[in-house]
């Protein structure tokens, strides 16, 4: 006897449905798709200049809307996305600080790049308290890192600007010189660059400034009298491993000495700030010190030297091999107009990201926040509840933004929206972005 298979009427009914919110949601993607174009083609500002954007959907990785995704943009620091993305995967739960073997009555210490050893904000002691608290002779192995002071494809005539810090296996107090006025004096941190402060008697500027010598520490300033009320400025030190032994030795209280020998693979460890902690505060206000120095971090979870382009192959190889287009990436921060992305591969990484991380509530709390925090505080207008959470990219003629996208109607997106070889304002530029992204906040 032939058995007839029969179908229940709800089944009809819940294909039907499915369909129909799937027909519904392609018609909604169809549409944003439809407006974002129009209002590119249709803006002046984004019009005289190469415009990069990608619009995904954050839930199933669908595309949404693309223009010129698969060219290449130099990122600024939208390259911190990846740095950030290097540090989810490779970093444990506290970063490594020293690395340290003992020795009869010798405690001999290697750097590991750590950026939040005794960092203005991180304030990272930890390693200090061991070094401070060991009963034995302290010596500072030096070598692990043999790199350039600058990255790839850095602007040496940034060399006095604070976000340009020279990159050290072991820095100390973000690698710069602090110097405010307090009662009309100076006050100079750390203490020990108070007696490199001279007066440049040929500069005749009207406003006061400090300029350090490019290759010695020596501060010059014009001489215009009283010092000005509230000045602050923050210059990078040239660094030294001389230098690195004398700032500890202040800062111990206790002499450190100084051995070179490899370190052995049998070296122990000691864990400074969370790393958590650490990631955030590269990402909120986009530390370029706290990039680079990363690198050198991912590097000591695999090998003995400490080396910021070894970390990048690494990441590349081992986590991204998988994205749309082969990146170009040299350097941690972005400071480098070498980096080259295109938008879908950080729309790519986004998902990567947030897979990774695997709470939104914890991820977006360590990401600028638009028209709140960071870097975005000031991109979109003040609110208590953002709709986008991200990084943006500046440098001279280069502005970018790449994040995650709430819309009113509960969906989440990662866009890239990618803008290089502008001369109209910044500001201007600004505002189209935030008009295109809030529509797409708005109506969807």
């Amino acid at each position: 006897m032939k058995i007839i298979k029969s179908y229940k009427p709800y089944s009809i009914h819940v294909f039907a449905l499915l369909l129909a919110l799937f027909w519904a949601g392609c018609a909604a993607d169809r549409k944003i798709e439809r407006k974002v174009s129009r209002l590119i083609k249709g803006s002046s500002i984004l019009n005289n200049h190469p415009v990069g954007f990608a619009l995904s959907d954050l839930e199933n990785g669908k595309v949404i809307y693309e223009k010129d995704a698969d060219k290449y943009f130099i990122p600024a620091s939208n390259t911190k996305l990846f740095t950030f993305y290097g540090g989810l995967k490779m970093l444990p739960d506290s970063i490594p600080s020293l690395r340290y073997i003992e020795r009869g009555d010798s405690l001999i210490f290697w750097g590991t790049g750590d950026p939040s050893f005794l960092q203005s904000r991180l304030k990272g002691v930890n390693a200090l308290n061991f070094l401070r608290t060991s009963g034995k002779q302290l010596f500072f192995s030096a070598g692990r890192y043999s790199g350039n002071f600058y990255g790839m494809g850095w602007s040496w005539d940034d060399y006095n600007d604070y976000y340009q810090a020279e990159i050290t296996e072991l820095p100390l107090m973000d690698n710069l010189i602090a110097v405010t006025s307090e009662n009309g004096r100076l006050r100079v941190s750390p203490a020990k660059f108070k007696h490199s402060l001279m007066k440049d008697s040929l500069n005749t500027a009207k406003t006061f400034s400090l300029t350090r010598d490019f290759t010695e520490n020596r501060l010059r300033h014009p001489d215009i009298g009283t010092m000005p009320k509230g000045y602050e400025q923050q210059i990078p030190y040239k660094t030294s491993t001389q230098l690195t032994l004398s700032l500890l030795t202040d800062t111990l209280h206790r002499p450190v000495g100084l051995v070179l020998m490899g370190m052995p693979s049998t070296a122990k460890t000691i864990y400074n700030v969370p790393s958590e902690q650490v990631l955030r505060e590269m990402m909120l206000p986009s530390d370029n010190f706290i990039a680079e120095q990363l690198l050198l971090v991912y590097s000591n979870q695999f090998q003995p030297l400490l080396s910021g382009s070894d970390a990048i192959q690494y990441i590349r190889e081992k986590y991204l091999a998988g994205l749309p287009d082969k990146p170009r990436w040299v350097d941690g921060s972005g400071l480098s107009r070498m980096d080259l992305f295109t938008p879908r591969d950080i729309v790519a990484l986004l998902k990567m990201i947030d897979q990774q991380v695997n709470n939104r509530e914890k991820l977006f709390s360590m990401l600028p926040a638009g028209g709140k925090t960071g870097t975005l505080k000031n991109a979109y207008p003040k609110t208590d509840q953002p709709f986008v959470y991200g990084k943006t990219g500046s440098l001279s003629n280069v502005y970018n933004q790449s994040g995650y996208l709430l819309t009113k109607k509960g969906r989440t997106l990662s866009f890239s929206f990618m803008n290089n070889n502008f001369v109209s304002p910044v500001a201007d530029l600004k505002k189209e972005m935030a008009r295109v992204i809030t529509y797409i906040h708005e109506k969807f």
